[in-house]
Formats: C-alpha cells, sequence, structure tokens
C-alpha cells in the first residue's frame, strides 16, 4: 500500500506551479513511496536518551565576542559621498 497517492503528487506539483505528466506522477508516487519507507525506518531507534540537535556537529559560537568600538569620524564617513549635509549623507527622495 503507497502512503502517497498520484492524486497528492499532483496536487503538490500544481502547488509548486509544475507541469507533471501522468507517467511522471506515477514515477514520482513510487520514487516519494520509497523515500517514506527508507525514513520511516528511523522509527525503529531508540532514542530515548539522545538530546535534539539542531546541527551534527558539536559547535559553539565560532563568531567573536561583539564589544563596541569606536567608529569613524563624521568626516571621513561622509568624505566620499557626494552629498551631504550636517554629518549626513544625503540621497534621493522616494516616497512623497
Amino acid at each position: 500500500m503507497s502512503r502517497i497517492s498520484v492524486d497528492q503528487v499532483k496536487h503538490v506539483a500544481n502547488l509548486a506551479r509544475l507541469a507533471v505528466t501522468d507517467d511522471e506522477a506515477e514515477l514520482f508516487t513510487k520514487q516519494l513511496d520509497a523515500i517514506i519507507t527508507y525514513a520511516e525506518q528511523l522509527d525503529e531507534l531508540d532514542t530515548t536518551n539522545v538530546k535534539p540537535t539542531s546541527h551534527v556537529l558539536d559547535m559553539k559560537n565560532v563568531m567573536r565576542e561583539d564589544k563596541p568600538a569606536k567608529g569613524l569620524p563624521i568626516e571621513d564617513v561622509v568624505k566620499n559621498a557626494p552629498d551631504h549635509k550636517d554629518g549626513y549623507i544625503r540621497v534621493p527622495t522616494i516616497l512623497e
């Protein structure tokens, strides 16, 4: 007995805006059923003492510590700006 029907495959293909022929829908149904069967093997594993993870590797935060630092002087920031006034970079208005 298949766990996924041809109609379900066609429905998902329609949602994904994919053109699927009847022959392709039959093929995809068999392939998806095989994938589901394979994934169901995981239900046989005893995972009572296994902690949930979000990553397969035991990684910690690999980024540097976020410390505030002094920024560039305003004169250097606006030096290359084509239009600036009072320390602000002026840009064209896009909303009215």
